[in-house]
């Protein structure tokens, strides 16, 4: 069992990237951790971290080492979980990953209902508008918005979010509504930057689709950003239909927006969905529904 601690300790630091986070997740002292680290090099006879005192990063065995420890370790926690019982009820941590604006509107509010019902569930959430590698970062299950590419990941739709134009009324009564998308022409259009590509706008105009590029006056990779901007009253912005929930947003344009944003939940390939995992997503599937 100290092995098999020591081994926890190193994922759990390698997966933070920090000795006193991993430290304080485990309730153990940073120096006790460091400890195990030690105790674990030694018996291994390889140097798993490159410590400076700004950053802390495997090294090449050390790499190699946690990914296999990594995995040996999700096995573990499977087969406890089966003998126990504990696949007939959610129990234990859960760590998801989501888009900033899909996780406080969507994600929060399940991740309350989850641990309202089910007590035996701890959750981690980390909100991120750039998706992070799963396995790495010890990640049970991520929300992802758009197509997903191919990977090695699972990934299941769990929905459909419907794109649009929204501004703030203090916007509306200075520079008045678009009532054609020709009209946008003479509006400040908010512009949103995926991994350096601006998103365009898609709008229908008669018969025809036609793709519009925000100006860039405004440009951010934020999506949290880019509602604030809207609700101050800065310009238009072209959103999923759940991100304006918390903001006084109004829609223009409504029946030229013909965009659609796929919703998928995306984990690690498992044998097994364990019941904390099953229980969020079907708790997300039903917040995505009230919300759109």
């Amino acid at each position: 069992m100290d092995r098999l601690a020591t081994i926890e300790a190193f994922v759990e630091a390698a997966q933070r990237g920090s000795f006193t986070l991993a430290a304080r997740h485990l309730q153990l002292s940073p120096s006790a951790l460091s400890r195990r680290i030690a105790s674990l090099e030694a018996q291994l006879g390889v140097r798993l971290f490159h410590r400076t005192t700004r950053a802390l990063r495997l090294s090449d065995d050390g790499r190699a080492f946690f990914e296999r420890a990594r995995d040996a370790l999700r096995e573990l926690a499977e087969a406890a979980a089966a003998t126990s019982g504990l696949r007939d009820r959610p129990a234990g941590l859960l760590r998801v990953e989501a888009p900033t604006i899909l996780g406080r509107n969507v994600v929060v509010p399940a991740i309350q209902r989850l641990v309202a019902r089910h007590p035996d569930v701890r959750v981690e959430l980390a909100l991120r508008d750039h998706a992070l590698d799963l396995a790495s970062h010890g990640i049970d299950v991520a929300i992802r918005l758009g197509t997903q590419p191919d990977s090695a990941l699972v990934a299941r739709k769990i929905g459909t979010t419907r794109m649009g134009v929204y501004g703030a009324r203090s916007y509306f009564r200075r520079a008045g509504r678009p009532r054609t998308p020709a009209d946008l022409e003479h509006h400040h259009l908010l512009g949103l930057a995926v991994h350096g590509r601006v998103v365009p706008w898609r709008l229908r105009d008669g018969d025809t689709v036609r793709e519009r590029v925000p100006d860039q006056r405004i440009l951010v990779d934020s999506a949290d950003a880019l509602v604030e901007l809207a609700a101050s009253g800065a310009g238009l912005a072209w959103l999923c239909d759940f991100m304006k929930l918390r903001q006084p947003l109004l829609e223009v344009l409504r029946g030229a927006a013909c965009a659609e944003s796929a919703v998928h939940v995306v984990s690690l390939p498992s044998r097994h969905v364990l019941p904390k995992v099953r229980v969020f997503i079907e708790l997300v599937e039903a917040g995505l529904a009230r919300a759109t």
